[in-house]
């Protein structure tokens, strides 16, 4: 999202689908009342106020989280180029763990990114783990895959808070505020409890199927 916010002719939209997650499921996030006061909950009101709302920029990026389409409605993504965003899910389970008390298949998002992956006519996958190894080759392929220009502009930015930021940023954003840019990949070893490492097995299958479509640099 913060790459994408430094392109001149990109306006960028932060989870914009969030409250309408939130009013749906019985579930507690940080700011969820803040959330739901200042956000659109209603799907087809969101469709059309937010996601083909008429933006003065010819590109607009909508970072969302698979898991906010709690219906598993897919229907109207089609109308739209979709980059299915991969992580390794023991990173994933670590970073909510951070946050929430308990961390759920649901919220990891991942059996969903492959209903997605099955549901939409060839989207993009694009690793994390390749875009840290190689920023600027994996942006270029990516840009080339959507057919817009690379722009290096995409390769940095200044740390801190960005306008684009939802309500949720101070909670959740901690890490990519200190950045200033693509951090090189690095293995890391860490430990779990036993019930996230049974999550993170039970998402591993899922991970796999999506890797093997994630674009090659």
């Amino acid at each position: 999202m913060y790459s994408f916010a430094q392109r001149a002719d990109t306006t960028v939209v932060d989870e914009p689908l969030y409250a309408y997650y939130l009013q749906n499921v019985a579930i507690d996030h940080p700011a969820k009342a803040t959330i739901l006061n200042i956000m659109e909950h209603r799907l087809p009101q969101l469709i059309n106020s937010v996601l083909l709302k008429n933006y003065e920029t010819p590109i607009v990026f909508f970072k969302q989280m698979t898991h906010h389409l709690w219906e598993r409605k897919y229907d109207f993504l089609s109308g739209f180029i979709n980059i299915i965003f991969i992580r390794d899910p023991r990173l994933i389970i670590r970073s909510y763990a951070k946050v929430r008390q308990q961390v759920t298949m649901q919220d990891i998002g991942i059996q969903q990114q492959v209903e997605v992956l099955n549901a939409l006519e060839n989207p993009i996958v694009l690793d994390s783990k390749v875009l840290l190894s190689k920023p600027k080759a994996c942006l270029q392929r990516l840009c080339n895959a959507i057919d817009i220009p690379f722009q290096s502009a995409m390769l940095q930015w200044q740390a801190g808070a960005r306008k684009e930021d939802g309500v949720w940023a101070k909670y959740w954003y901690q890490n990519v505020h200190q950045s200033t840019g693509f951090q090189p990949y690095q293995s890391e070893n860490f430990t779990m409890t036993t019930a996230l490492e049974k999550l993170a097995n039970q998402c591993l299958p899922f991970y796999e199927t999506l890797s093997k479509k994630a674009l090659v640099i």
